[in-house]
């Protein structure tokens, strides 16, 4: 029986600044639940939140999940809460689907460590490994990002992302295209930063052979990016769009993307995530799984599911030394061109405890009463 939810507040530093369309990040204020029961330490079950700090990259921050968390799902907890239980019940708060992510993942975590099932065979997952990409932020110049993409090869990372924004698009991609030629998988991710109107000039970039453009323009705008993708011959990706599984048919069928990002803490969670994979799949759509600079709490989770079998293109879970000095959990390694999918019971992993403490600013534990109704 689950006897209350640990609320930790915690800080980690990112090994350097990741600049992206919406701002320059330095580290990561992180909010952690970890669902007790009465089991034992070994069944309780985490879950990290993918919130920044500021609502740049989406309308939630993390100050806000807690909020949320606190006021409005953690009173949905009982003491046989499980993870579909608040699945359902937690449709009755409008959206905040990084809030429910983040507790929605660890009761999934507790149940499957109860049941003794890996996430990733829940899921339905069919690889042991998943092809690992990374992201390459915005740099001071183009020198910088030749030097900072030639170490990203040489680690042995199979495909290349450069996040780009108006005044940094055009220049940079033909210079990393030109460096380390057409054999390199490349895509580039804007963030929602152009308009319908920059239509001529994102089609510049067909010249290079693009994987993909990932959200060129603004999350609401799916009818702008169908728009877009009869102008542009490179791949419409849709990444802050989507949201669910119904906003992703919506987006397939009016043509405004050829492939979706799916984020887990961006639609609510790995239940959510896995309905938008088999949509895609019936539909015939590539999915690849997103990254939100998650330490090795939420990085464990999306290898789950991204190990499942319509996740044809490499994903952003990059090995935790890509961000982190010191990852919270056991670091996870690049390995030939990709990451050992966890094999153990729920996430498979678990902090380390005095790491853990060393980066803890607070922790609360809620005691669970029956659940009220959303």
């Amino acid at each position: 029986m689950i006897r209350g939810v640990e609320v930790r507040r915690a800080t980690i530093n990112l090994v350097a600044p990741f600049r992206t369309s919406f701002g320059t990040e330095t580290g990561r204020d992180l909010l952690y639940l970890r669902v007790v029961g009465d089991e034992g330490e070994e069944a309780d079950g985490w879950g990290e939140c993918v919130a920044m700090a500021d609502p740049g990259y989406s309308s939630e921050y993390v100050d806000g999940c807690e909020d949320v968390l606190r006021r409005f799902l953690l009173p949905l907890v009982g003491p046989a809460t499980t993870a579909e239980d608040f699945h359902a019940a937690a449709r009755g708060v409008r959206g905040h689907a990084m809030a429910k992510a983040t507790l929605e993942t660890a009761l999934l975590d507790r149940d499957l460590r109860l049941a003794g099932t890996a996430l990733s065979a829940h899921l339905g997952a069919t690889r042991t490994r998943v092809p690992s990409g990374v992201s390459v932020g915005i740099q001071p110049d183009v020198p910088t990002l030749l030097r900072v993409v030639r170490g990203y090869l040489d680690e042995g990372y199979v495909r290349i992302k450069l996040k780009i924004e108006p005044g940094w698009d055009l220049e940079p991609v033909a210079a990393v295209r030109r460096e380390f030629g057409p054999g390199v998988p490349l895509q580039v991710d804007a963030n929602a930063a152009y308009a319908v109107g920059d239509a001529a000039h994102l089609a510049a970039l067909d010249d290079h052979d693009l994987l993909l453009i990932e959200q060129p323009l603004p999350e609401d705008d799916v009818w702008g990016h169908a728009v877009l993708a009869r102008t542009v011959r490179t791949p419409i990706c849709l990444d802050e769009s989507i949201t669910s599984a119904e906003v992703a048919a919506g987006a397939i069928e009016a043509g405004a993307c050829a492939i979706i990002n799916i984020k887990p803490g961006r639609v609510g969670g790995y239940l959510e995530a896995r309905r938008i994979h088999d949509l895609c799949v019936a539909r015939g759509v590539p999915v690849w799984c997103g990254g939100m600079l998650e330490t090795g709490i939420g990085r464990a989770a999306n290898l789950a599911l991204a190990a499942m079998p319509g996740f044809t293109l490499p994903g952003d879970t990059s090995a935790s030394s890509r961000y982190f000095r010191r990852d919270v959990t056991e670091p996870f390694v690049l390995r030939e061109g990709g990451i050992d999918v966890p094999r153990g019971p729920g996430i498979g992993v678990r902090p380390i405890p005095e790491v853990l403490e060393g980066m803890t600013r607070r922790v609360e534990m809620v005691p669970v009463v029956s659940p009220r109704r959303a």
